[in-house]
């Protein structure tokens, strides 16, 4: 068995900084679509991804890969969405086994009241704390990161 890749002390502060970090943002959008309207941070991904697709709907494998969940996880939280009246379900017309989540007009409109909640949540805990080339250098940089994991998946 060979020896571990360690990480040096720069590597290693760097890396837990982007966990705590992370994980406490993430901690506070949360908090704050729960607070301010009833969503999770995953319900509210799954609004934004259904709002951003043709006729707002999309196969419920596409939308558990865009919304970064698993098809178990996603089917609860659609459940969940479902019973608020923001998405529905249906059957797709070519394909028998195939379901589409559909966003609503409701859910289309509270979306748009948490997206404006949401956005200065964002801002105010990343954007504005950062550089705009530490912006270009994290998205460069978990740009790759997502197509390793894609490429390795």
């Amino acid at each position: 068995m060979s020896e571990p890749r360690w990480l040096d002390a720069v590597q290693q502060r760097h890396w837990r900084a982007y966990v705590d970090g992370s994980v406490r943002l993430t901690e506070i959008m949360d908090r704050d679509l729960k607070t301010k309207h009833g969503l999770s941070i995953s319900e509210y991904e799954i609004l934004v991804r259904l709002s951003e697709a043709p006729d707002r709907r999309l196969r419920m494998a596409e939308l558990a890969a865009h919304a970064s969940q698993s098809r178990s996880r996603l089917s609860h939280t659609c459940n969940r969405l479902e019973a608020k009246g923001l998405v529905v379900r249906g059957s797709c017309p070519n394909d028998k086994r195939g379901v589409y989540a559909h966003l609503t007009d409701e859910g289309f409109a509270v979306l748009d009241r948490a997206a404006r909640d949401h956005v200065e949540t964002v801002r105010t805990f990343f954007i504005d704390v950062i550089t705009p080339e530490e912006l270009d250098a994290i998205g460069s940089a978990f740009t790759k990161v997502v197509e390793r994991i894609a490429q390795a998946g």
